[in-house]
């Protein structure tokens, strides 16, 4: 069947609300910050001639990219396969099925990459199978990033001037994106990336991670580390108390990502109060209803703090692992020249 054109009710999804957390930090607030990237990739794809009516969208996620892409899909009329695993949670399978996508899990990790490389192994096998397929591929395609100039643009126009940027990091085209067309016109922008322990994107080993939405078992090529100032690392426990405290202080029903963001966002604003800090935060918090927000989850899992740090902790070496809210001194560097060198101050 030949695809739809698109509709315009996944427009709104794109626009964030600007609000006022304290008198130098604003929320950039998403319904579903994922939209951009999805909606663009998108209609560049079309534009380009590389989505025929009969091809198939595929692509590996476990969280709102996905969604964003089903919604895509679901207006335009076009199959989609989504590879995902048994970390993608009920209420989000539900929304994604319900819009007509297909979701495969992959049982096992692979041995080295975890879910992720599985993931990436199922989703070529699914490729070769199909006459004609689509991957927007969200960690490598460089029109996630660019994207996000529109970001950039309304934070510009709605504020004049921003001195610092916090976002948390997953594929880095949110913050890599943002930052970069932000230094466009204010190259002194501080970038801080905010990061969760047994992540691979910063120095750590890969390991488990009860914090989900933001880190990585691979290196995505999309994230450019030398628009990193400074990297912080966030446990599950700090990161949903202070989602619990960004909804009970500011009435912002967010996710744990934003959460880890508004965690160090709120301390850099306090730390440097003459400066303009911007804080992305990427998605609503429905899907965390039966989790975060249900004190007897959190209890059964070992989640339950009573208070949080006054600041992070600071490292000297990006390649230890942590177990509370630390802070590096990345100082836009590459990878390899971070994770060699000797840490800094934090700032």
């Amino acid at each position: 069947m030949p695809a739809r054109p698109y509709g315009e009710a996944t427009e709104a999804y794109r626009i964030p609300k600007l609000i006022r957390l304290a008198p130098n930090l604003y929320g950039v607030c998403f319904t579903l910050m994922k939209m951009i990237p999805a909606r663009h990739i998108l209609r560049r794809a079309e534009a380009d001639g590389l989505l025929e009516p009969e091809t198939v969208v595929v692509e590996t996620t476990s969280g709102t990219f996905g969604l964003a892409l089903a919604m895509q899909t679901a207006q335009a009329g076009r199959r989609l396969i989504l590879v995902s695993d048994p970390a993608v949670d009920e209420r989000l399978l539900r929304r994604l099925t319900d819009l007509g996508a297909v979701v495969e899990r992959v049982a096992a990790k692979a041995a080295v990459g975890g879910y992720q490389a599985a993931r990436l192994t199922r989703l070529a096998e699914i490729r070769r199978e199909l006459p004609s397929t689509f991957c927007p591929e969200q960690y490598s395609n460089p029109d996630n990033p660019r994207s996000y100039a529109l970001v950039a643009e309304l934070l510009v126009e709605a504020l004049g001037q921003v001195d610092c940027v916090v976002g948390p990091v997953g594929s880095g085209g949110s913050l890599c994106g943002t930052t970069r067309f932000l230094r466009s016109v204010l190259p002194d922008c501080h970038a801080i990336g905010v990061d969760s322990h047994d992540s691979v994107l910063f120095g750590h080993p890969d390991g488990p991670r009860a914090l989900r939405g933001l880190g990585n078992s691979l290196m995505p090529p999309n994230l450019d580390h030398t628009v990193l100032d400074s990297v912080h690392w966030c446990t599950a426990d700090e990161a949903f108390l202070a989602t619990r405290q960004l909804h009970q202080r500011h009435a912002l029903f967010m996710g744990p990502t934003s959460g880890a963001a508004y965690l160090s966002a709120r301390w850099w604003a306090r730390e440097h109060p003459d400066a303009l800090t911007v804080v992305l935060l990427p998605d609503e918090g429905y899907r965390y209803l039966d989790t975060v927000y249900d004190d007897a989850w959190l209890a059964a899992e070992g989640h339950v703090r009573a208070e949080l740090p006054d600041a992070p902790t600071p490292v000297a070496d990006a390649t230890v692992p942590g177990t509370v809210w630390s802070a590096f001194d990345w100082g836009r560097r590459t990878y390899a020249d971070a994770v060699a060198g000797v840490g800094l101050a934090v700032r």
